[in-house]
């Protein structure tokens, strides 16, 4: 059995389909399993040894659905479900599965503050697209692969970290899933231990202004490193604080504590830290191996988008100014 496994992006997204990945290469003993992303997220997958060959959309659909059709697919498995992938399952015309993206559940909380969405995170609707295969979760969690050459070696960071660090991961694509500055410093003073910053080129600078408040204590790496040599970084820390991004999910792989910080999303969306065990509720919210989640509930504002803004949409930005610190408190 074919299979094509079709998720484009983004980092988190793709980290958080490493489950059914795994079920499916484990469970159908015969399966090959290709992979279609994006080009620039080929780091995400490329260690992945429950994939057997990859393929890149690079925006002509027709090229790649010429390539996709040498192949033979017997089944594909859309975990992106938008018009792009629909496209390029009616081109091949092989029967397919897909999970239910909840889009108009989600525009209700969004615009409405309507909760409809049932409590189950995304991976346990991403294995319900294969459950018809005979396919289960084997309760195993996220998986990230970094190769040996992605390891970073411990000469790569100040000497005053090598014992042991916090990973800070002080990014997230949009402004309104990041802390502010001065609520960054103001965590950072709490914290005892040596921070790493992390992040990629973009955070770089506001890395610089933070770790300047404290040079001996907070490294800042953010941009130094490539995305595996971050995930390397997340993979040895003695604790990850992180916003709502990639680099929360690629932690949840490694079982790490985490400290995830929400702003304009919430986890109600499916998409806080997944540790397996079995289907995880939001009722839950990633609490497992330490984790546990920072928001500021019950403001009537919130959530005011799915993906996220440049600036807070009423000017207060609360949700992130009225985070509770206090757990940084024993850090």
């Amino acid at each position: 059995m074919k299979i094509l496994f079709i998720r484009f992006s983004s980092i988190g997204d793709i980290v958080l389909t490493t489950p059914v990945i795994r079920c499916v290469k484990k469970q159908l003993h015969d399966a090959e399993v290709h992979f279609l992303l994006k080009k620039s997220f080929a780091s995400v997958l490329e260690n992945n040894p429950y994939i057997d060959k990859y393929f890149y959309y690079e925006d002509n659909i027709s090229a790649l659905v010429e390539k996709l059709k040498e192949e033979n697919y017997d089944i594909i498995i859309d975990l992106q479900k938008n018009f792009r992938s629909f496209r390029i399952k009616q081109l091949l015309g092989v029967k397919s599965f897909s999970f239910d993206k909840l889009n108009i559940k989600k525009w209700l909380f969004v615009n409405l503050k309507i909760n409809l969405l049932p409590p189950v995170h995304i991976v346990d609707r991403y294995m319900k697209s294969v459950s018809s295969l005979g396919v289960v979760n084997d309760g195993n969690g996220l998986n990230y692969f970094i190769s040996q050459a992605d390891e970073v070696v411990l000469n790569s960071i100040p000497e005053s970290h090598r014992t042991g660090y916090i990973a800070w991961v002080i990014g997230a694509r949009h402004f309104t899933k990041r802390l502010p500055f001065d609520k960054m410093i103001s965590i950072s003073k709490k914290i005892n231990s040596p921070i790493i910053l992390l992040g990629d080129k973009t955070d770089h600078a506001i890395g610089e202004q933070l770790s300047k408040t404290d040079s001996t204590k907070i490294f800042n790496a953010c941009g130094l490193f490539s995305l595996n040599q971050s995930a390397a970084l997340v993979k040895h820390a003695k604790k990850v604080i992180t916003h709502d991004t990639g680099l929360m999910h690629i932690a949840a792989a490694f079982k790490k504590d985490i400290i995830s910080v929400w702003g304009n999303t919430v986890p109600e969306f499916g998409m806080y830290p997944y540790f397996g065990g079995g289907e995880q509720s939001s009722k839950d919210k990633g609490q497992g191996f330490g984790s546990v989640i920072l928001e500021r509930g019950n403001l009537s504002c919130r959530p005011c988008s799915k993906i996220g803004f440049e600036k807070c949409p009423k000017g207060h930005f609360r949700c992130m100014k009225e985070i509770d610190e206090s757990v940084f408190d024993t850090m």
